[in-house]
Formats: structure tokens, sequence, C-alpha cells
């Protein structure tokens, strides 16, 4: 039971609707999320933290990134993340977010 509150309690929070979005889109370091979201990188870290812990998204560190992807292998958490993207899509702020996303690449980040 408390593997599922976890879930829902992470998805309490604007910032990591709006990462879970972005994610929906591709692969991401925690740079090119900064870029979108314009917060501290310790802030954006404390939300990736608690996505991963709640098995909402997994990470994998490529030389000195650490890529985060949504968690597509357990079904049920695909489809609770599904339904957040999809009830979230027509908000103003996602739809800027992603419009962001496309400008914003490993390649281009400033924070390294």
């Amino acid at each position: 039971m408390e593997k599922k509150v976890d879930i829902f309690k992470a998805l309490g929070d604007s910032n990591r609707l709006r990462i879970l979005c972005m994610l929906s889109v591709r692969k991401l370091c925690v740079c090119e999320i900064n870029a979108v979201l314009n917060v501290s990188m310790s802030t954006i870290s404390s939300h990736l933290k608690i996505l991963r812990n709640a098995g909402l998204v997994s990470s994998l560190k490529d030389g000195r990134w650490i890529i985060y992807s949504l968690n597509t292998k357990d079904e049920i958490v695909k489809d609770i993340i599904d339904q957040a993207i999809k009830y979230m899509n027509d908000e103003e702020q996602v739809i800027s977010d992603l419009k962001i996303l496309k400008t914003v690449s490993p390649d281009n980040c400033t924070n390294f």
C-alpha cells in the first residue's frame, strides 16, 4: 500500500507533473530539465529522486550524464503515467514547456 501512496504523492506536485510530461517526449538529463523549468538544480534533483523512489522514472548513467526516462516496465505504473500526462497535456504551462524542450539538448546546456 505504501508504494502506491508514494506514486500518488509524487504526482501531487506541478513541477513533477511537468517533468513527467517532458519525459514523455524523450529521455532527458538534469540540465535539459533545468533549461525548461528554470529552477535550481537541487530542486530538480529532489523532484527526480521522489519520482524515481515512487517508481515513475528510471535513471541511467552515461559518462558524466545521468539520463532520466519514464518507467515503462510496470504496466500499471505506465498506465498511471499515461493518464497523468494525458490529463496535463492541455495545460498552458505544459504546452510552453514542450515548445521550449524542442530547443534544448545536452549540447547546449550551460550548467556543466
